[in-house]
């Protein structure tokens, strides 16, 4: 494995697993995930960089462990490291034909010695899940109750049109 990949496979992981030792599971819904679905494909379609093409597919990925989650507890379907399996069980379903069709790796789709497509797939997770989560809190604090119409769709999908922009032109001037 090449050193300088190192830090990003291991911070990565991190996130991977942190995300997988959620407590409870919040369902993410079907609007949502057909967004960032449609994010992906528009993204690809376009000629977007990767990086911004990774941030929709791991804010798709995010989505996609919380319906399964919930999906789960709805069928009270319950085993030690649930959360960590499933998380796992998805990101080796993202990572797996990345790696295996060449498009993880290469030299010169990366952004300081980071693969583009990982830069953008971690960060695109983390900022799903971020939103996600503050979705949940608000709503605890309002009683259970969105604050807006549509709101459990703005608030995941959000940190990842703002992302995008920014990865957009980082990755423009790189």
């Amino acid at each position: 494995m090449n050193a300088k990949f190192q830090p990003v496979i291991v911070a990565f992981a991190a996130a991977v697993i942190g995300l997988g030792l959620t407590a409870s599971a919040n369902a993410v819904c079907p609007v949502c995930t057909v967004a960032v679905g449609t994010g992906v494909g528009l993204s690809r379609w376009l000629g977007v960089d990767d990086a911004v093409t990774g941030l929709w597919l791991g804010g798709l990925t995010v989505s996609m462990i919380i319906w399964t989650l919930h999906w789960m507890e709805s069928r009270n379907i319950q085993f030690k490291g649930r959360g960590l399996i499933t998380t796992i069980v998805y990101y080796l379903l993202l990572l797996a034909p990345l790696h295996f069709g060449d498009l993880l790796g290469h030299p010169r789709n990366a952004f300081h010695g980071v693969d583009k497509l990982l830069l953008g797939i971690g960060t695109g997770s983390l900022a799903f899940f971020a939103g996600a989560w503050w979705y949940e809190r608000i709503k605890e604090k309002q009683g259970g109750h969105a604050i807006f119409p549509f709101q459990k769709v703005v608030m995941p999908v959000s940190p990842l049109l703002v992302l995008s922009v920014i990865f957009y032109f980082l990755m423009k001037r790189a």
